[in-house]
């Protein structure tokens, strides 16, 4: 039988946490201090009292590291605590506050590092000296991932009084923070007197077009309908009225998210699936601030999770709160699996918006069945993001025969996705295929012109 892990990892266990918490180090000025030496004895040695030299040059040393050690400041004589945000967006810089209450009443030099997850940027070594009584170190970070991350440690080294030394130790600050996606442009629309948006500097405007549920009544405009006069407002006021009136309110938008393996390609710095969650999140805010309804799925090779529809801008939190730490899966998705769980449990007619990769649109054989059965009792919009190295080498030079080969396969892939547009284009299904930039344009400009001609 054969020992344990647990047990033989037992001392090397002890080692480590001795390493860490426990551990005393000579600092840079002792070591100047030992090279100085060197040519002191080496010339004592040539005066003929190298080693009377040698004994006091070291014993004043070794006099002094001990009193270094007996002044130096223990591990109980500090109170660490870090200030973290509950929350921060992904790639947006974010500061994390340290106090530090310290017993010994005096001016303290000090290191001091944080134990930070694998995909934040790292902060460095934070030097400085303690003063008496609190004091407070500040520094930024930012994380290149979403999700749920656990901040563990924090490691101090603090010197003696001489400088000499100094003791490394570790304390136990244990805190969360939530990495949302980018909730920019979301904040931004929420906060706007306006019924507009801006993205990527260009504005997305409601227009207030011709509907079928009314809204109110407005003095009349040149530009307004005739046939809009409110004839017994006018009587009332002795001007001309108009009715106004707006999309019905009420519908159901349904997003559903493709977590599979395409979708953690990376695209400038980030995967397909983070940008796909940041036009989500914003076609969910506007759907929600027009009164409209919004369920949420996302599924891979199965169901990850699915939100049936709410209304409201609590109901946004739900869905943040959901899918800020969705991460795709290494399998193939399978959005026919996917529609069939959602042909179930969405009975009412929705606006399905897919956010998905073109080439699994391209090799799924059955998924255009599936496609055609929900069109009859929902309006498709399929959304893709456009691979820039497939229109890169389809607009390449063409120098050798190896770069005709590349340009010749990238336009029939762009040929095939062009095809596949035009064929869901014919059975009433919208595609769009957009570069990354302009996802979340395409996306918010095609759900209010959806809403404008009353298509839902």
């Amino acid at each position: 039988m054969t020992t344990s892990s647990t047990k033989r990892w037992r001392p090397f266990q002890y080692l480590a946490d001795f390493l860490q918490d426990r551990f005393v180090l000579p600092t840079s000025r002792l070591l100047l201090l030992i090279a100085v030496g060197l040519p002191l004895v080496m010339g004592g040695f040539v005066l003929g009292w190298g080693y009377r030299a040698f004994w006091i040059y070291n014993g004043l040393l070794l006099i002094a590291s001990v009193v270094d050690w007996i002044t130096m400041p223990r591990k109980k004589d500090f109170s660490i605590r870090r200030i973290l945000p509950q929350q921060a967006d992904i790639g947006h810089e974010f500061q994390v506050e340290i106090e530090i209450e310290q017993q010994t009443g005096r001016k303290v030099p000090y290191e001091l590092t944080d134990d930070l997850p694998l995909s934040f940027d790292e902060s460095g070594r934070l030097c400085g000296v303690w003063n008496r009584g609190k004091s407070t170190v500040v520094y930024t970070t930012r994380a290149r991932e979403r999700g749920k991350y656990k901040f563990s440690w924090l490691y101090a080294r603090w010197q003696g009084r001489l400088g000499l030394w100094s003791r490394q130790s570790r304390f136990s600050c244990e805190q969360t923070i939530k990495i949302y996606p980018d909730l920019t442009a979301v904040r931004g629309y929420l906060a706007s007197l306006q019924e507009s948006l801006i993205v990527d500097g260009k504005k997305i405007l409601r227009r207030a077009r011709s509907g079928s549920e009314f809204h109110a009544i407005r003095d009349y405009v040149p530009d307004d309908d005739p046939r809009t006069i409110n004839w017994s407002a006018s009587a009332r006021t002795r001007r001309l009225m108009t009715n106004q009136y707006r999309p019905e309110q009420g519908k159901v938008v349904t997003i559903v998210l493709d977590c599979g393996r395409l979708m953690g390609v990376e695209l400038d710095n980030r995967t397909r699936l983070d940008i796909s969650l940041e036009a989500a999140m914003t076609l969910a805010a506007v759907a929600l601030k027009q009164g409209d309804q919004v369920a949420l799925m996302a599924y891979s090779h199965e169901i990850k999770l699915y939100i049936p529809p709410g209304r409201g801008l609590a109901h946004l939190h739900t869905l943040v709160e959901a899918t800020y730490d969705l991460k795709s899966d290494f399998v193939e998705s399978d959005p026919a699996k996917a529609l069939t769980y959602l042909h179930r449990q969405q009975k009412r007619r929705s606006m399905i918006a897919l956010f998905s990769d073109m080439e699994n649109y391209l090799i799924e054989d059955q998924l255009s069945g599936y496609l055609w059965r929900m069109r009859r009792s929902h309006l498709l919009l399929l959304l893709s993001l456009a691979d820039p190295l497939l229109a890169g080498w389809s607009q390449a030079e063409v120098k050798n025969s190896r770069l005709a080969y590349q340009k010749a396969l990238a336009q029939r892939f762009r040929l095939d996705r062009k095809a596949f547009q035009q064929k869901m284009t014919g059975a009433g299904i919208q595609v769009l295929d957009v570069p990354s930039d302009q996802l979340t344009l395409s996306v918010v400009n095609t759900y209010l012109e959806i809403k404008s001609r009353e298509a839902l």
